[in-house]
C-alpha cells in the first residue's frame, strides 16, 4: 500500500502566509487533499497550538484578521507536513484525551481511542466498590489511569511490556498523580511477572491487547505507519495474545470475577469461543457506540 507523501512546496507556501485566514484556508486545503478524515478540526488545532488557543479562537481570527510572524507561520506549516504526512495529531500535539483524563502520547505508544472508553464502561460496571482491577497491556496508561481518576476507592494495577510505552504510562501517572495506581514493566504473558503484584486476586482483568492479524494492514496510514507492532499485531487471526489472557488471567481473578476484553468488529465469537475453552463462564460481547461488536466478557 502507498500513499501520497505531501510536496515540499506546501511549506513554503504555507510558509509566506501573514495571517491566520490565510493559513486556515491553505491548511485545510493541503490536509484535504492528502485524505486527513477531519481537515479543517485538524488545522484549528495545528495553528492553535502554535498560536496558544484555542479552535473557537482561531476561528475568531480568521474573521479578525489576526495576523502572524514568519516565525509562526513556519512552525504551523511544519506542522500541517507532519499532518499531512499522515503522522498522527495526537504525536503533533503530544497530548491524547480519553474520558475525563489527557495523556501525554508520542512515538513508541498505542494512541487511545474513543471505541476503548465502552470497555471502561463495562470494567466500571463489574468493578465492586473497594475492589482491584489489572489492566494488561496498559500502553499510555489510558484504561487503568481513567478507571482509578473515576474510581479512587479501586485499587489498580497495570502492566505494560514495552519500555517505551511504559515510560509514557509511568509520565502520565506521575502527571495525574493518582495513588491507587501501580505499573508493572512486564509481558503479561508470563506468569512470573505477576509474583511481584502484591495483594492477591483481583476482580476485575481488563485489556485492550493486540488483535490484528499479521498479514492485514489496518485501513488508517496512522495506525499502519506509527502505531507500535507490539501493540497491533497478534498471530494469524489476531487471537494470539487473547488465547494467552485468556489462561493466564483465570487464577488473577477472583471466583465471580470478571475478566473484559476488546477486540476487532468480527471476533466477537471467535473470543467467546477462546474463552469458554479456557474454561470460562458466559462470554457476552457488547457493542460500541457505534453498534459494532467490540468488547467481550466472561466470569470465572
Amino acid at each position: 500500500m502507498s500513499m501520497t507523501v505531501p510536496p515540499l512546496g506546501i511549506f513554503d507556501e504555507l510558509s509566506a502566509a501573514r495571517d491566520v485566514a490565510t493559513l486556515m484556508r491553505l491548511a485545510t486545503e493541503r490536509l484535504r487533499a492528502a485524505g486527513v478524515p477531519s481537515p479543517v478540526a485538524d488545522a484549528e488545532i495545528l495553528i492553535g497550538l502554535v498560536l496558544n488557543g484555542t479552535r473557537g479562537q482561531v476561528q475568531a481570527w480568521v474573521i479578525s484578521g489576526r495576523e502572524v510572524s514568519s516565525y509562526e507561520a513556519a512552525q504551523i506549516a511544519a506542522f500541517v507536513l507532519r499532518r499531512a504526512g499522515r503522522e498522527p495529531l495526537q504525536y503533533i500535539t503530544g497530548v491524547a484525551a480519553f474520558r475525563g483524563i489527557e495523556l501525554s502520547v508520542g512515538p513508541g505508544v498505542f494512541i487511545p481511542r474513543p471505541e476503548t472508553e465502552t470497555l471502561v464502561d463495562a470494567a466500571l460496571d463489574l468493578l465492586p466498590m473497594g475492589g482491584r482491577i489489572l489492566d494488561l497491556g496498559t500502553g499510555s496508561g489510558a484504561i487503568a489511569l481513567s478507571v482509578a481518576s473515576e474510581r479512587p476507592d479501586s485499587e489498580v494495577v497495570a502492566v505494560e511490556a514495552s519500555a517505551v510505552a511504559f515510560t509514557w504510562a509511568k509520565q502520565n501517572l506521575r502527571h495525574l498523580a493518582l495513588g491507587n495506581v501501580h505499573i508493572v514493566h512486564g509481558d503479561f504473558a508470563d506468569p512470573s511477572t505477576y509474583a511481584t503484584i502484591e495483594g492477591g486476586p483481583v476482580d476485575v482483568v481488563v485489556t485492550n491487547p493486540p488483535y490484528v492479524p499479521s498479514w492485514a494492514i489496518p485501513r488508517d496510514p496512522e495506525v499502519w505507519l506509527h502505531d507500535p507492532e507490539l501493540a497491533l499485531y497478534s498471530g494469524q487471526d489476531g487471537l494470539d495474545a487473547i488465547r494467552q489472557i485468556a489462561a493466564v488471567a483465570r487464577p488473577l481473578v477472583n471466583p465471580g470475577g470478571s475478566l473484559l476484553i476488546e477486540h476487532g468488529e468480527d471476533q466477537g465469537e471467535s473470543v467467546r469461543e477462546v474463552l469458554s475453552s479456557a474454561g470460562w463462564q458466559n462470554p457476552q460481547t457488547a457493542a460500541d457506540l457505534t453498534g459494532r461488536d467490540r468488547v467481550t466478557s466472561a466470569r470465572r
